[in-house]
Parts: C-alpha cells; sequence; structure tokens
C-alpha cells in the first residue's frame, strides 16, 4: 500500500524530475509531464502508451483504469495508490518517466 509521500519521494529521485503545480494537482515532469498527483493524494495520473496502460489496466484492475476521456485514449491512467505496492509504483512511475525524456539528439 503506497500514498501521496511515496509517490513524490520516488518520482523525484527519477533523473531531472521536478514537481510543480499543474491545475488542482501536482506534476512531475522532466521535459514533460508523467505523472500527476491529485490534491487529496489518493490517486495519480501516470502517461503511459495505450499498450502499457491495457496492459497494467489487465494486471491489476483494482489499481489502474483508463482516464474517461481522450486522454484516457492516450494512455493516460488513473492509479489508486493505496492499491499499489511499492515495487508496482515503482514501475509505474519508471514507465511514465521514459515518455517524458527528451528525444535524443539528431545530427
Amino acid at each position: 500500500m503506497t500514498g501521496a509521500d511515496d509517490l513524490r519521494r520516488a518520482a523525484l529521485a527519477l533523473d531531472g524530475t521536478t514537481e510543480a503545480p499543474h491545475f488542482d494537482r501536482a506534476a512531475f515532469k522532466v521535459k514533460r509531464i508523467y505523472v500527476t498527483l491529485a490534491a487529496d493524494g489518493a490517486t495519480a495520473n501516470f502517461k503511459f502508451s495505450p499498450d502499457e496502460q491495457a496492459l497494467k489496466c489487465e494486471v491489476a484492475p483494482d489499481a489502474f483504469a483508463p482516464v474517461p476521456n481522450a486522454w484516457g485514449r492516450q494512455g493516460w491512467t488513473t492509479a489508486t495508490l493505496s492499491a499499489l505496492t511499492q515495487a508496482e509504483l515503482d514501475d509505474a512511475l519508471a514507465v511514465a518517466w521514459r515518455h517524458a525524456l527528451p528525444a535524443p539528439r539528431r545530427r
């Protein structure tokens, strides 16, 4: 079982991550936002690919669900933090974090 403090600590440990307000949520980003934390600390929205989202929702339906709008069709996924182990939270953060990294420079 994890919570907002666990998410904040683990996200900020990922290289280049900063935290900033994003509407009524806290956003964690590198070049782009990869996870937002609800104001009440109970849920977080992660940026996954649609395939990653489908896998997370199939494997842990009590913890993950697509955001119910166009954002969800792009892979944004809501997680109930209390339903995640620390290992599941760390994995979800790492997957989402990779989507936020800057693209490699092209020559």
